[in-house]
């Protein structure tokens, strides 16, 4: 007979019918990336699951968790049954969230993963300039940190090496004209060393 791990928990003081709750264990674990201005605004946000179905129900939301959050110097909040881990730089506000029994640290290891990435695309200017002016890289680095909700990478140099990786194959076709003028001086200066 084969065990497999469940996560009990227990419901406390009010409970009816159901004195207990089982958790099968999921890889599914953060619900939404945030990255919000100092006003609270979107920047960025992509939410893995249909907690928050509507843009009008996401943006109350992200006002809501800003309002909790933005005055604060802790990393972790509970807010409408949601674990949100977060941290502040300059003028931006990045959040992971999760469901009330995910794993802190996890979401935190997202968290640190996206925010250090983006630090060294941004050469340590993690700011809202030069943020809007990198969009292409932060879909990227996402993309490579989490998909679909399941956690993919925790380490800030692999995703900087994927990133890197997945901007040089970019076709002739989507790249801008001063990418395309730049590829086109390196292949002749490559061509007269030779």
């Amino acid at each position: 007979m084969r065990c497999e791990p469940r996560l009990l928990l227990h419901v406390g003081i009010g409970a009816t019918k159901m004195e207990a709750l089982i958790l099968e264990p999921s890889l599914y674990t953060v619900k939404a990336i945030l990255i919000l201005d100092n006003d609270g605004d979107r920047l960025f946000a992509k939410y893995y699951d249909d907690t928050y179905p509507s843009v009008k129900e996401q943006k109350a939301f992200e006002k809501n968790i800003f309002n909790k959050t933005h005055r604060t110097d802790s990393e972790i909040a509970l807010l409408e049954g949601l674990t949100v881990v977060y941290k502040s730089s300059i003028d931006l506000y990045f959040y992971v969230i999760g469901s009330s029994h995910e794993n802190e640290l996890m979401l935190m290891a997202v968290l640190n993963c996206l925010f250090d990435s983006l630090s060294q695309m941004l050469r340590k200017n993690v700011e809202k300039r030069a943020l809007l002016e990198n969009m292409e890289g932060l879909f990227l680095a996402v993309d490579e940190i989490v998909d679909g909700g399941v956690i993919l990478e925790s380490d800030p140099q692999q995703v900087l090496h994927r990133v890197a990786v997945r901007g040089e194959d970019v076709p002739l076709t989507e790249q801008t004209v001063s990418q395309v003028l730049q590829s086109a001086k390196e292949q002749i200066k490559w061509s007269l060393l030779r």
